[in-house]
């Protein structure tokens, strides 16, 4: 197999890294983010109720991007921006398959997007937790999403206090909607009814695969939860 192109990018408030098997992926990616970005915008700057909203918003005739986070939004009872790194990751990763990519990743702000003909490796980021970039999960099944919310370790807003609530999804905006949804109810003084709640969440959520939660270091996971594997230290 030939080797692997990774670049990281940054464009707005995105941030994140791109991993391809060819030059011509990477730049659909970018291209890809700058382009949604920019729409999201525009359609942020004309439905300012977009951007600020806790509560899913319907939207009509908007740009597929703001159409995408409002889908992933009422899915899981969350505001639209809580899937904004998801969808924009989707939509790189689909201008990338359109280039002829085999290897399309694209990892923004922590969420990730991902279909791959060879199995692809994501650590667990779980702030101070002793688990943190220590584990992570090996991706072997495409299409899939994924993300992180942290309640306590993140610049997201997050009503809960996990280190980490991951969530394993059809598609990455649905994963990140998902896992802000999930963060929000892992809270309280007894972490393992915690994480018992947020498991009930998560499994609840069309489209949602499965969940992994971090809370004062205890675990919890159910659904299809990729293979656990053991990271060396970072």
């Amino acid at each position: 197999m030939k080797s692997l192109i990774k670049q990281t990018f940054s464009y707005g408030e995105s941030r994140g890294t791109i991993i391809a098997d060819s030059t011509e992926a990477v730049a659909a990616a970018k291209l890809a983010i700058q382009k949604h970005r920019r729409q999201l915008d525009r359609y942020i700057r004309e439905t300012p109720i977009f951007l600020c909203s806790l509560e899913p918003v319907r939207v009509g005739k908007g740009p597929i991007v703001a159409r995408r986070m409002a889908e992933a939004s009422e899915e899981a009872g969350v505001g639209p921006m809580a899937a904004v790194a998801g969808v924009l990751a989707d939509l790189a990763v689909d201008a990338m398959i359109d280039s002829g990519a085999e290897v399309a990743v694209v990892e923004n702000g922590g969420e990730a997007s991902a279909v791959s003909n060879v199995p692809i490796d994501v650590a667990l980021q779980a702030g101070y937790s002793l688990l943190s970039k220590r584990i992570g999960f090996r991706l072997e099944h495409f299409p899939t999403g994924l993300a992180t919310s942290s309640g306590k370790f993140s610049h997201a807003l997050s009503f809960g206090e996990a280190e980490a609530a991951t969530v394993f999804a059809e598609n990455a905006g649905l994963a990140d909607a998902a896992a802000t949804a999930v963060g929000n109810v892992v809270k309280g003084s007894e972490p393992t009814e915690a994480i018992r709640r947020g498991v009930r969440k998560a499994m609840a959520i069309r489209g949602v695969r499965g969940v992994f939660i971090v809370f004062e270091e205890n675990v919890g996971q159910a659904g299809e939860v990729p293979r656990i594997i053991g990271i060396k230290e970072i």
